[in-house]
């Protein structure tokens, strides 16, 4: 019908400081189109550097967390090969800002992996600092099937989780990997059943709203020293110590420690 809405495919909800982003496009398992990552990319802009949220958790709606790209049709389908020369300009312009966004991010984050996590799904998930799977969920990087590469930071985040040898495996052969059998890899924080997901991801995710200033500039160091040099993560660490304790969550911490009491953070 003309001038007909289209449904939003990200829907957003703040409780107890914690800003939730649910992909919700349940039709396509939440598949990585071009419209629904421009409204991802909007969604965590908002609660990284508004004053909503002090973290952010990522999950899906439906029996799907995300499916991978959208190849169906539309400008959507044209990722995976909209280029006769040269890179994917749909990774270089879309995908790829918006994973490197997720590991700067100034908030801690939590995803809670409610289904099939696929393709650059995976990548997804994995780019939040802690990772919760209901027991259904799996994780599948199967680019060999349709004779492309894993993207969205995959070869990068994978090797460095789990090792050489597992992250060749799962691409290589591009076999299905069960939730519980990724937590005892560590490639995710836990596996928990179906109906204890959100549970399990809220309290994570609330006890890193409920912290101090520092959790963010920890969290980025830890990003920071998966590709840093000894000497330069010492440096980086002084530094970072440095912002830490200048914050008033800080002094609040401190004090709170002489008075033998709890600590009320801020995030400030």
């Amino acid at each position: 019908m003309d001038g007909a809405q289209t449904p939003a495919k990200v829907k957003t909800s703040v409780e107890d400081g914690v800003g939730v982003i649910t992909l919700s496009d349940p039709g396509t398992l939440n598949a990585a189109g071009i419209d629904l990552m421009g409204e991802l990319q909007a969604a965590f802009d908002d609660f990284a550097y508004g004053d909503k949220a002090r973290a952010i958790v990522i999950t899906g709606e439906g029996r799907g967390f995300c499916s991978g790209a959208n190849l169906s049709g539309g400008n959507s389908a044209s990722r995976a090969t909209d280029a006769t020369t040269g890179p994917n300009q749909a990774l270089l312009r879309t995908f790829n800002p918006f994973v490197a966004a997720v590991r700067k991010s100034p908030k801690p984050l939590v995803s809670a992996v409610n289904g099939v996590a696929a393709g650059v799904g995976v990548s997804l998930a994995v780019a939040a600092d802690l990772v919760v799977a209901a027991e259904s969920a799996y994780f599948l990087l199967a680019f060999r099937r349709i004779g492309l590469v894993p993207d969205g930071g995959a070869t990068w985040m994978l090797p460095r989780l789990i090792g050489k040898a597992r992250a060749m495996e799962l691409m290589l052969l591009g076999e299905k990997l069960p939730a519980r059998t990724a937590a005892e890899w560590g490639l995710i924080n836990r596996c928990v059943p179906d109906a204890e997901l959100m549970d399990a991801a809220m309290q994570y995710a609330r006890a890193l709203a409920d912290g101090p200033a520092s959790l963010a500039l920890t969290r980025n160091l830890v990003w920071e020293s998966l590709d840093s040099a000894w000497h330069e993560q010492l440096e980086a660490e002084a530094y970072a110590q440095g912002v830490a304790a200048r914050t008033g969550d800080a002094r609040e911490g401190i004090m709170a420690f002489a008075q033998k009491r709890p600590a009320k953070f801020t995030g400030r």
